[in-house]
């Protein structure tokens, strides 16, 4: 039976280049993207895990940091880390225009 959780993706910072215009340096250290998801089980510290996040259905490749019960919200919170040392903007703007993706900044 699945299970509802929430997911709470910590991502690395990002540099655009481009050839006619400054390097611009996204800092991602004071946000993290949240969202809904269904999972088989609670995953436990240091499993990988795949989330939805692309149109053309590739998944983001996250590995899971803890997972926590909320009282509040009543259900678990994932938190996960971005599986790899850099994010390719290819990923960055799917998770950006993904409706089901929110950015909320870290209080």
């Amino acid at each position: 039976m699945p299970i509802d959780v929430e997911i709470n993706l910590r991502i690395p910072r990002l540099t655009i280049r481009a050839a006619n215009a400054p390097d611009k340096v996204i800092d991602n250290s004071v946000v993290r993207f949240t969202r809904l998801a269904q999972v088989p089980a609670i995953p436990k510290a240091g499993e990988p895990l795949q989330l939805p996040a692309r149109v053309d259905g590739d998944a983001i490749d996250c590995v899971v940091t803890r997972s926590d019960w909320s009282e509040e919200k009543e259900r678990f919170i994932v938190s996960c880390n971005y599986s790899k040392k850099s994010i390719a903007a290819a990923d960055y703007e799917a998770l950006v225009n993904d409706a089901e993706w929110t950015m909320k900044p870290l209080l």
